[in-house]
């Protein structure tokens, strides 16, 4: 499926036949880069062609972090090398475009910092379900001069509004759980002990109904406002084109010297950190 020195950082577990659970588990941070590009289309096309799964939960394994951001000790070239998914785009929004097709209920139990690919992930799952005390979201990249490229700005405005999409992509500061509940960014908010139960309860209960009348309601609720592939392009091409770019260069090396992908405050307090970067 995938290569077994990999398998581990993000696990599939098939808890049923109609339920599904991906756990990621990149340590020591979960920062998603092209080695694990390969696990996420694999776990995609199998929602995509299984016949029986009608639910899948992404959560982590790594205590603070739900999902943080790309790799960036990785050569730009381990990315652009990789061959395009199916809808022809770059493998990482490829895999998000068709994730939010898939005839599959998606959800996003969000504990920890939510950045980055992290942030585009849950943005493309069909619901965002989140820790009132632990969970922080945001799109950190144009603090450190990138654009960001997983699909934000085509997903958020649809989601939450064209002025909260705004201040979450260009104010790149960290939004918790209990905000983003408010801003419509999560389905709801939890108390930390409650999260797991209602997840679970919520993804058993899908995954006893009948497959078709899921896979039709969201085939039709996606009519309404899934952007279409053409808009999430360009977001790719222009973070990749802005990671090339010496004022950003510059920034990601000041970030570096302070601890940027270390466990430390610079990954805890990521957005902190990027505020200060221009001042």
């Amino acid at each position: 499926m995938y290569d077994s020195e990999l398998e581990n950082q993000i696990r599939l577990e098939r808890r049923s036949a109609g339920y599904w659970r991906v756990t990621f588990d990149i340590q020591p941070l979960n920062i998603f880069g092209p080695k694990n590009m390969s696990a996420l289309q694999a776990i995609v096309s199998a929602l995509e062609t299984d016949k029986d799964v009608k639910v899948v939960v992404f959560d982590s394994a790594i205590e603070g972090f739900f999902l943080s951001h790309y790799d960036f000790l990785a050569s730009p070239e381990d990315t652009l090398g990789l061959p395009l998914g199916p809808t022809g785009l770059q493998q990482l929004p490829d895999a998000l475009c068709r994730l939010s097709r898939a005839p599959v209920a998606s959800i996003a139990k969000i504990r920890g910092r939510c950045t980055g690919v992290g942030g585009e992930l849950a943005a493309a799952c069909d619901m965002r379900f989140a820790s009132r005390e632990k969970a922080f979201l945001s799109q950190w990249e144009v603090g450190a001069g990138l654009v960001p490229g997983g699909g934000p700005m085509a997903r958020l405005p649809r989601l939450i509004g064209r002025g909260r999409a705004l201040e979450v992509l260009l104010g790149s500061d960290d939004i918790p759980g209990d905000v983003a509940e408010l801003y419509g960014y999560v389905n709801r908010s939890f108390p930390d002990e409650d999260l797991d139960g209602f997840v679970e309860d919520l993804a058993q209960r899908i995954a006893s109904f009948e497959k078709h009348a899921i896979a039709e309601t969201k085939r039709l609720t996606n009519l309404a406002d899934l952007p279409p592939d053409s808009e999430i392009e360009p977001e790719w091409n222009a973070f990749m084109s802005s990671l090339a770019r010496p004022a950003t260069q510059a920034r990601i090396k000041r970030l570096m010297e302070k601890g940027f992908h270390q466990p430390g405050d610079v990954e805890s307090r990521l957005t902190y950190h990027t505020g200060q970067l221009g001042r």
